[in-house]
């Protein structure tokens, strides 16, 4: 069975990024045991990765670049803001390890929609969070095998997301 619109697609892969010196290092790896499992069509991923699967059957295997265009797009410097420190607090203060360099906190824009923003700098009143994408500006590189295409359930299809192993379970 071959990747196409609405299959449920399991993967192996190693992501790798190029570095400072040209050199390309793995930063994820989707194993036999953990792999990546989702439905063609419908995973929110860069649209180029997974028209690089596209025609793809059981067994095969894979290996490409995704521009920085057609990855998670260039840097945005205005993607990175400065925000006065009581907009962390939970009941009146900050928790504890929250506003540490490098964590990633779940937050919400001024129109509701849910974002990720990675602390980059705490300051006496303000802490300075950048708001793009961990790979933006990033070629990725990746290489893996296909292990199983099938056709996704009606159930699956109407969530939008895999279930049981390697997928949602409710």
């Amino acid at each position: 069975m071959k990747i196409e619109q609405n299959k449920v697609v399991t993967l192996t892969y190693e992501l790798r990024i190029l570095d400072e010196n040209g050199e390309q290092n793995l930063i994820e790896t989707a194993t036999e045991e953990q792999p990546m499992v989702f439905i063609y069509g419908m995973s929110g991923l860069p649209e180029q990765f997974e028209e690089s699967l596209q025609g793809l059957d059981t067994g095969d295997s894979f290996d490409f670049k995704l521009d920085t265009e057609d990855g998670y797009g260039e840097y945005n410097d205005e993607a990175v803001v400065e925000l006065p420190k009581n907009v962390f607090e939970v009941d009146g203060s900050v928790p504890n390890d929250m506003l540490e360099e490098g964590n990633y906190i779940p937050m919400a824009d001024s129109e509701g929609n849910q974002l990720q923003g990675r602390v980059q700098e705490v300051g006496e009143d303000t802490v300075t969070m950048d708001f793009n994408h961990p790979l933006a500006g990033k070629e990725l590189f990746f290489k893996g095998t296909v292990k199983e295409v099938r056709d996704a359930t009606k159930e699956e299809l109407d969530h939008g997301h895999v279930h049981g192993p390697g997928g949602h379970h409710h």
